[in-house]
């Protein structure tokens, strides 16, 4: 089914530029173009993941303007937009949250921009999120992506994007997109 797909931007844990645990800085750009594609492919909830209050509290207070203060007024559908967004502290509040609203634990999708063993299709995983009734979540990651403690947790792993080119460093707002379009396409 494609109306209980969610997506989480995890900035804990993610990887640093030593390979090293680390936690990535928000960015407003990454909020709201997110969001945009997540309400334009009618995901139920694009969460963003922060270890750090002070980091969590930037989403809130981008939230507070645009759904709350001048900026719903101003930009209406930046207002509709980030509906989606939510913000929390682990990826296990995440799977807790999303159990609470549907009633069963999420199959975990991790994405990397490298290539390993195991990966899934964009079809493969499209016709398995379209024949289940478990909600699913894909993860992706910001700095230089998810380290392997995430990898153990998740049920599906999908393949990396590749455009014809040897350059690979999509941002991570072009990969949700390119993601959900390959997943999702037409099919809402």
């Amino acid at each position: 089914m494609l109306n209980n797909i969610y997506v989480a931007l995890i900035h804990y844990p993610v990887l640093g530029r030593n390979g090293k645990i680390v936690s990535s800085a928000v960015t407003n750009l990454d909020v709201h173009d997110i969001a945009r594609t997540c309400r334009t492919y009618n995901i139920k909830g694009y969460y963003v993941v922060s270890n750090l209050p002070a980091q969590r509290e930037i989403v809130g207070n981008v939230l507070e303007y645009w759904l709350k203060d001048f900026g719903k007024e101003y930009n209406p559908s930046r207002s509709e937009a980030l509906t989606v967004v939510k913000t929390a502290m682990y990826i296990e509040n995440v799977i807790e949250e999303i159990e609470d609203v549907e009633g069963k634990t999420p199959n975990l999708i991790y994405t990397s921009a490298k290539n390993g063993p195991d990966r899934i299709s964009y079809s493969g995983m499209s016709k398995i999120i379209k024949e289940s009734d478990k909600p699913h979540l894909i993860l992706f990651g910001t700095s230089w992506g998810l380290p392997k403690e995430v990898l153990v947790l998740c049920d599906y792993v999908l393949e990396p994007i590749r455009g014809r080119a040897s350059f690979n460093h999509l941002s991570v707002r072009a990969a949700v997109a390119i993601t959900l379009d390959r997943i999702i396409g037409e099919d809402i």
